[in-house]
C-alpha cells in the first residue's frame, strides 16, 4: 500500500526554495553550446523538482527544527514519511538524470550523498563551519552549473573545461556562497543548542554580513572578467543595474542590525533572500533572452 507524504513532509521539502537556486540553472541555459531542449527540461525537472526537495527534506528530518527555517516560519514536526520520500525523490532524480547522461546521473548521486553527509548525525558535516560552507559554495554553485551545462548541451564536463566554463561556475558559487551565512544569522541559538557550529556562528552577526558582502564583491569581479572575456560588457552593467536594489536592501539590513541585533531575524532574512533571488533570476533570464536574440 502506497503511503502518501503528509502535509508536514511536503512543507519540509520546500519546493519553492528551488526558486532561489534557479538562477544557476538559467545561467547555464544561457551559456550552453548546442542546447538540447529535451535534456534542458530533464535537467530542470531533476534538480528543481526532485533532487533539491529531497535534500531539503532529508536535512529537515535530521535537524527537527523548532524555530524558523528557510520559507517555514513555524515548521511543523517532522515524521517518517519525510525521510522515505526524501530518499524516493533522490532515486527518481537519479533515474531522470540517467535520461540526460550517465555522467549527469552520477552528479545527482554525488550531490545527494553529500547532502546526506551534511545532515546525518553519524557524519553531520553541518557541525563543521568550513566543510559545510565549502559543500554549499561548491556544490550548489559551480558543481550544479558545470554538470547542468554539460547535461543540457549533450557533452561531458571534461569536454567543456576551459577558462570561460570554470569562471562561470565560480560566479555561481560566489553568489550562492554570499547568501549562505545570512540564512544562518538568525539561528545562532538553535544551531548551537543542536551542536552545529555554523559559519555564521564563527563569524558572528557583523562578520556574517561582512563576509557575505566581500564574497558578493568577488562574484561581481568575476562577472566583470567573464563578460569582458566574451566582449559582452553590456551584460556586466546590466548585472549592476539589477543588483542595485539588492545592495541597497543588504546595506539597510546591515545598518539596522548593527544598531539592534534583534533585526537579524527570520523576517528580514526572508526579505533579503527573496530580493536577491528574484533579482538574480530576472537578470539571468534577461541574459538568456539576449543570447537567444543575438
Amino acid at each position: 500500500m502506497l503511503i502518501l507524504p503528509t502535509k508536514s513532509a511536503l512543507l519540509h521539502m520546500r519546493f519553492l526554495f528551488s526558486f532561489f537556486l534557479l538562477p544557476v540553472y538559467v545561467f547555464a541555459l544561457s551559456q550552453s553550446p548546442g542546447l538540447d531542449p529535451l535534456k534542458a527540461l530533464l535537467v530542470f525537472v531533476c534538480w528543481h523538482l526532485f533532487v533539491y526537495p529531497a535534500s531539503n527534506g532529508y536535512n529537515s528530518y535530521f535537524d527537527k527544527d523548532e524555530g524558523s527555517i528557510a520559507l517555514l516560519e513555524k515548521p511543523p514536526a517532522v515524521d517518517k514519511t519525510l525521510y522515505w520520500y526524501s530518499l524516493l525523490f533522490d532515486l527518481v532524480g537519479f533515474l531522470i538524470g540517467s535520461l540526460v547522461s550517465l555522467e549527469f546521473a552520477i552528479a545527482t548521486l554525488v550531490y545527494g550523498l553529500l547532502s546526506k553527509m551534511y545532515s546525518h548525525p553519524a557524519i553531520r558535516l553541518k557541525k563543521n563551519p568550513f566543510a559545510s560552507f565549502l559543500i554549499v559554495f561548491l556544490f550548489q554553485g559551480a558543481f550544479v552549473y558545470w554538470t547542468s551545462l554539460a547535461g543540457m548541451s549533450g557533452k561531458s564536463v571534461f569536454d567543456l573545461l576551459d577558462n570561460r566554463f570554470i569562471i562561470a561556475g565560480l560566479i555561481c558559487s560566489c553568489l550562492i556562497g554570499a547568501s549562505y551565512p545570512l540564512t544562518q544569522v538568525y539561528q545562532h541559538e538553535e544551531d548551537a543548542r543542536r551542536g552545529d557550529k555554523t559559519l555564521s556562528i564563527v563569524l558572528g552577526v557583523k562578520g556574517s554580513f561582512i563576509f557575505s558582502g566581500l564574497l558578493f564583491f568577488a562574484g561581481m569581479l568575476l562577472m566583470f572578467y567573464y563578460w569582458h572575456m566574451l566582449n559582452q560588457l553590456f551584460n556586466f552593467w546590466l548585472f549592476i543595474v539589477f543588483t542595485l536594489p539588492v545592495m541597497f536592501s543588504f546595506l539597510t539590513w546591515f545598518i539596522s542590525t548593527m544598531r539592534d541585533q534583534a533585526n537579524a531575524n527570520f523576517k528580514n532574512m526572508s526579505r533579503m533572500t527573496m530580493a536577491s533571488g528574484t533579482a538574480m533570476l530576472i537578470y539571468f533570464i534577461a541574459v538568456w533572452l539576449e543570447q537567444m536574440i543575438t
